[in-house]
């Protein structure tokens, strides 16, 4: 029987709506701690586990889109010639030029169309009809992505949540119920958080493993019990200032449903090639890796590696306490 992706029955409703949440200048998300007290900036889930990654590859690709992108926009070369890298100001003119290059290289299209098919999945997922515009390339792919999660039932969409113990705060695309075979071949059921991947899973397994084993101990967090307009920056710099009761913080604080803590499940979904097949991911190796990734950014803040070299004793260092 052919699928009618205009019509896709009805699916779960996220439990939260997922809204804006406050953010500080560094792009944290402002959380108030469990216990009361004044917001606090958490890292990004994906931002806290790059630090176990290798980024070489992602730092060398990088750098040839730039090349590339300079020789389809020579003016950008031209804006960055007078400009100084040591210079505050122009750092930050480079950058968006190095931005600018990047783009003009193609090298962003991949990431807006990931974003694209995301939003589409989103649909599929509420039982939502898809937009009438939507592309023949772009109706293959959810196609292959409602068949190939036709065994999930979607219990929750974009959830914010907290991991208190590592300071982390993000949001899941899915928690998913599965009953079926598991990843040995026996019968396994229940919750599981679900991402999905549109680009090349190749390389960053372990990253995913981990950003899912973090995403399966949060705690489900409300910002919307401490109301401020996440774009005036006048109100969010007071708002920061304000000092929560522990029963303020306990009320936006609830546990998620009952999710696996073992595994997880990554939908692979590329952009353009009507294909979409699931995997298993290992959360006790994930979960592992983010501890690990908790002492390296605990290492950071490790102080008197480097100590300035003295070469005399200066007179108030002699020992006068010495009888001659």
């Amino acid at each position: 029987m052919a699928l009618n992706l205009m019509e896709i029955p009805q699916q779960a409703k996220p439990l939260h709506p997922n809204l804006s949440v406050p953010r500080d200048g560094w792009g944290r998300p402002l959380i108030v701690p469990e216990g009361g007290g004044k917001p606090k900036g958490h890292t990004r889930t994906t931002t806290f586990i790059d630090c176990i990654e290798d980024k070489s590859n992602l730092i060398d690709w990088k750098a040839r889109n730039v090349l590339i992108g300079m020789t389809r926009r020579p003016d950008l070369a031209e804006k960055a010639r007078d400009l100084d890298p040591e210079d505050p100001a122009d750092k930050k003119r480079l950058n968006l030029l190095v931005e600018q290059a990047e783009d003009a290289a193609g090298a962003n299209e991949k990431s807006r169309k990931g974003t694209y098919l995301h939003d589409l999945s989103e649909y599929v997922d509420r039982g939502d009809p898809l937009p009438s515009t939507i592309s023949g390339a772009d109706l293959e792919d959810m196609a292959a992505y409602m068949m190939a999660t036709s065994v999930l039932k979607v219990i929750a969409i974009e959830q914010f949540v907290v991991v208190p113990e590592l300071g982390v705060g993000g949001t899941f695309d899915r928690l998913s119920y599965y009953e079926g075979p598991g990843p040995d071949g026996k019968p396994i059921s229940g919750n599981f958080i679900t991402d999905t991947k549109t680009g090349n899973i190749k390389y960053g397994q372990l990253k995913m493993a981990s950003q899912l084993a973090v995403y399966s101990r949060g705690k489900l967090y409300d910002h919307t019990k401490f109301p401020v307009d996440a774009d005036d920056k006048k109100a969010i710099a007071a708002w920061k200032k304000t000092e929560f009761s522990a029963e303020q913080a306990a009320a936006a604080y609830s546990p998620p449903p009952p999710v696996n803590q073992d595994w997880g499940i990554i939908v692979h979904l590329p952009a353009g090639e009507g294909s979409c097949n699931l995997y298993w991911v290992n959360l006790n190796i994930g979960w592992a890796l983010a501890q690990l990734a908790l002492e390296v950014r605990k290492a950071r803040s490790t102080k008197g590696a480097m100590l300035p070299f003295v070469s005399q004793i200066t007179p108030t260092e002699v020992d006068t306490s010495a009888k001659v």
